[in-house]
């Protein structure tokens, strides 16, 4: 009861935080995008960091971290999907510089679809064109310029079970490109800002555990099936224990 009073309440103070921090960061944003390089993309990773940072710990909603981040190396990051606090957490938990791949239909919300795209590979999943050439863009920035971060489960998991059946694409970029899998699960994001409704978000702890990372040394294609089966089971057993540990 006392729930259900509040939340218009606290709803209210995380959206009004939200925009306000958002539009104190957004000059930046205009000045590092105008150069469209990994230099300035790398300085727009580090103000979304401190942003993300500051409006959780503000909106009451810190991450606590379990499990050690590997060092500063080329992954591909991979973890369960099921709030909308999923993308604004990865850059708390992540404290080097990684680009995530979006939907492109997050690029239409306003200023923060704007900031979001700056940074994140976007994709249409309904155009196989769109799917190819970002798996293209991954590849070459994995290469290149950074880690890469997306959920193979492609949206959010409103199923019963710990984890959604997962896609080829992240198993088949960390193949094709030598880079190995490094497995991150939010089991709390649900109860903070649940996906079925955007105005449902309520305090607390945001859990991550960062799981072993899985290599791919000496993979090929032929290997992508048990590659995503075994990220697979590692994700959904660990995700079982984290539900356990609440």
């Amino acid at each position: 009861m006392v729930r259900k009073i509040l939340q218009p309440f606290y709803t209210g103070y995380v959206i009004l935080i939200f925009t306000a921090t958002l539009f104190i960061v957004l000059p930046f944003y205009l000045l590092f995008s105008i150069p469209n390089n990994k230099v300035y993309r790398k300085k727009m990773w580090m103000l979304s960091r401190i942003w993300a940072r500051v409006w959780l710990w503000l909106t009451g909603m810190p991450v606590r971290l379990n499990g050690k981040i590997p060092d500063t190396d080329r992954y591909v990051v991979v973890s369960n999907h099921v709030s909308y606090l999923d993308p604004i957490v990865i850059f708390d938990v992540l404290p080097w510089y990684f680009r995530p791949l979006a939907k492109k239909e997050l690029s239409k919300a306003p200023v923060f679809g704007f900031i979001y795209g700056q940074m994140a590979l976007m994709v249409d999943r309904s155009n196989p064109y769109s799917r190819a050439k970002s798996m293209r863009l991954m590849w070459r920035a994995l290469r290149n310029e950074c880690s890469i971060f997306l959920y193979p489960e492609g949206t959010f998991n409103e199923s019963e079970e710990p984890m959604k059946s997962f896609y080829d694409g992240a198993f088949r970029l960390a193949i094709n490109s030598g880079k190995p899998i490094l497995p991150i699960l939010f089991p709390d994001t649900k109860e903070r800002w649940h996906y079925s409704h955007w105005w449902k978000i309520w305090p607390g702890k945001n859990r991550a555990f960062v799981l072993d990372v899985i290599p791919v040394d000496g993979l090929t294609l032929e290997d992508l099936e048990e590659l995503k089966n075994t990220a697979y089971c590692m994700m959904s057993e660990a995700m079982k224990d984290c539900i356990k540990q609440e």
